[in-house]
């Protein structure tokens, strides 16, 4: 019997399920408040250069602050301030209407710079400069976040599967809450960077957690809503911070905000239980007896909770306790033949998915409209999105979900370089869609993953994972900068890797109303096991060469008497 079933004599889907999913949930909205914390917090308001010291006496003369603007600082093509040049002699002949100079002397901006201040009184940018020449420090910050991100999966995910989740998960909200207020509080830009490449390192750990918490904890009947709620919750962390960026606008106060409340999260998550799965798996059956017990009561299973014991929990699991391994190591990913396949596939459809993904969502003013008004709308997006996701994980199948989310992104992100720069509008919903569905098929591969990998290295697996994920969220920048020297490029770049992440889950095998695997050599029987049913099935279907009249009662006894495949009954009812 499979642990599910276990699950299942224990309320199933009830109280404790309800109550646990949303204790982990709620800290992954907030999580996605962090990640797309730099849209506002480094967001780059209007600015041009401030006058030299040694002309403030010739202002006195023309005290109007668009004439001296005009004075001192050359116009851009399009009409604007230039945001890096100003004249090194103020030119006072641009006063008269119809006049212009040419060959004017110009310099960069020695006195510092003149913020528009009116949306964003106070960010990075703002506070140290980072426009023109330094402009790449602004980036450069983001990308320190994702490396700790990296960073923090392949910590976070290895440490999982030899420590357990909750202990991993616990120190991720302290860690979260101390270096967020430690970023708003310190006032160096070196600090700023140590301190988000901390709270990157906590997203890894928290999500990874948090998910194989929900699913190791959910019966399979409820494993997709789980999956699917923990993409909404980020939906609405989005939407949050939309809303709090709005209120909030101080960059240091808007940080705080949203690092404090994951002290709160950090008290209430040591009431959470470790997951019986892992102890089971670790030879802590005293402890996953508790564990489950407290399920039974929480779901009002009193009585089927006092019958179990450790014998009665670890028969569920007993052959595969047996064949478990001591230890594990990143080479177990491609150990084997069906291990090696779904980590090579996985390595591809995460790294392709993030990097379109960041590549679309990470940078709201470049579409010239409100930065709260894009946000909202990029959150919004995800609702009916996930909800088609959620429709179609249940009733079709993950694989062909994820794949079609996937490919439908890349076409719409390759469609919008031919929209004109000008309709900015339908470029910024297109751009949504793909997002949206970008995000839909994210989370679809959180859960497709968790799925995939045993219980044995699953941790690890969605941490390895992760990690290519977040090679992508790095390469995302990079491929931006190719606008530079041809604007098809980055949208190419972008919708081509989406595209191939789709093909790419197809050679996946498909998990939906499927039992959690507990080891890798469970996964290579069952894989196994669907060869041969192939094969069989291929040989019932092949002509005989030779008519059988009866002459052949062994051959003709075997092929009537063969039983059908477990793996192909198993197809037949998903």
């Amino acid at each position: 019997m499979a642990f599910t079933d276990l699950l299942d004599s224990l309320g199933g889907v009830g109280r404790f399920q309800l109550v646990y999913t949303a204790l982990l949930l709620l800290p992954c909205s907030l999580l996605a408040c962090h990640n797309f914390l730099q849209n506002f917090t480094a967001a780059v308001p209007g600015h041009h250069c401030r006058g030299s010291a040694n002309h403030t006496m010739a202002a006195t003369n023309h005290n109007h602050s668009g004439a001296w603007l005009r004075a001192t600082v050359p116009l851009d093509q399009l009409g604007a301030p230039e945001p890096c040049r100003r004249f090194t002699e103020p030119q006072w002949a641009l006063l008269s209407p119809n006049t212009s100079v040419h060959g004017a002397a110009t310099e960069g901006c020695r006195d510092g710079w003149v913020y528009d201040l009116s949306t964003f009184p106070a960010t990075i940018v703002t506070e140290w400069d980072l426009v023109c020449e330094a402009r790449p420090l602004r980036d450069l910050a983001q990308s320190i976040y994702m490396a700790g991100v990296l960073v923090g999966a392949a910590v976070f995910g290895s440490l999982a599967d030899r420590l357990g989740r909750k202990g991993p998960l616990v120190w991720s909200y302290l860690q979260l809450a101390v270096s967020g207020a430690a970023t708003a509080y310190f006032g160096s830009f070196s600090a700023y960077c140590v301190f988000r490449f901390l709270m990157g390192m906590t997203f890894s750990g928290i999500i990874l957690n948090s998910l194989s918490l929900v699913v190791e904890w959910m019966p399979t009947r409820g494993r997709t809503v789980a999956g699917v709620l923990l993409g909404y919750s980020f939906t609405l962390g989005q939407l949050i911070l939309a809303g709090v960026a709005y209120l909030i606008r101080p960059w240091r106060w808007l940080q705080f905000a949203v690092s404090v409340p994951f002290l709160i999260f950090f008290l209430y998550s040591w009431w959470l239980p470790e997951s019986s799965r892992w102890l089971l798996l670790h030879g802590r059956s005293q402890l996953a007896v508790e564990n489950l017990r407290k399920v039974a009561v929480m779901n009002g299973r009193t009585q089927e909770g006092e019958r179990l014991t450790k014998e009665v929990v670890n028969s569920y699991l007993q052959s595969e306790i047996a064949s478990v391994r001591t230890s594990n190591s990143v080479l177990d990913l491609f150990r084997t033949p069906a291990i090696r396949k779904v980590t090579c596939c996985l390595m591809v459809v995460w790294f392709s998915t993030s990097m379109a993904y960041y590549g679309l969502a990470m940078d709201l003013q470049k579409f010239g409209l409100s930065v709260y008004l894009v946000q909202v709308l990029f959150g919004v997006i995800d609702i009916p999105a996930m909800l088609v996701a959620t429709t179609t994980m249940i009733y079709v199948g993950r694989r062909a979900t994820v794949a079609s989310f996937l490919i439908l992104a890349g076409l719409m992100v390759i469609v919008n370089m031919f929209v004109p720069e000008d309709m900015q509008t339908l470029r910024t919903a297109q751009a949504a869609l793909g997002k949206g569905c970008l995000a839909s098929s994210f989370i679809c591969v959180y859960l497709f993953t968790g799925e995939l990998y045993p219980t044995e290295i699953r941790q690890m697996g969605m941490g390895f994972a992760s990690v290519s994920a977040r090679f992508g969220g790095l390469v995302a920048p990079l491929i931006t900068t190719l606008g530079e020297f041809s604007a098809i490029l980055p949208p190419m770049g972008f919708g081509a890797t989406s595209i191939l992440a789709g093909l790419a889950v197809c050679f996946l095998a498909e998990t939906r109303n499927a039992p959690l695997l507990e080891t890798i050599e469970a996964m290579e029987r069952r894989v196994q096991g669907e060869r041969e049913g192939e094969r069989e099935s291929q040989a019932d279907s092949r002509p005989s060469t030779e008519p059988d009249m009866g002459l052949n009662p062994m051959r003709s006894t075997t092929l009537r008497s063969r039983p059908e495949p477990k793996s192909r009954i198993r197809c037949l009812t998903d």
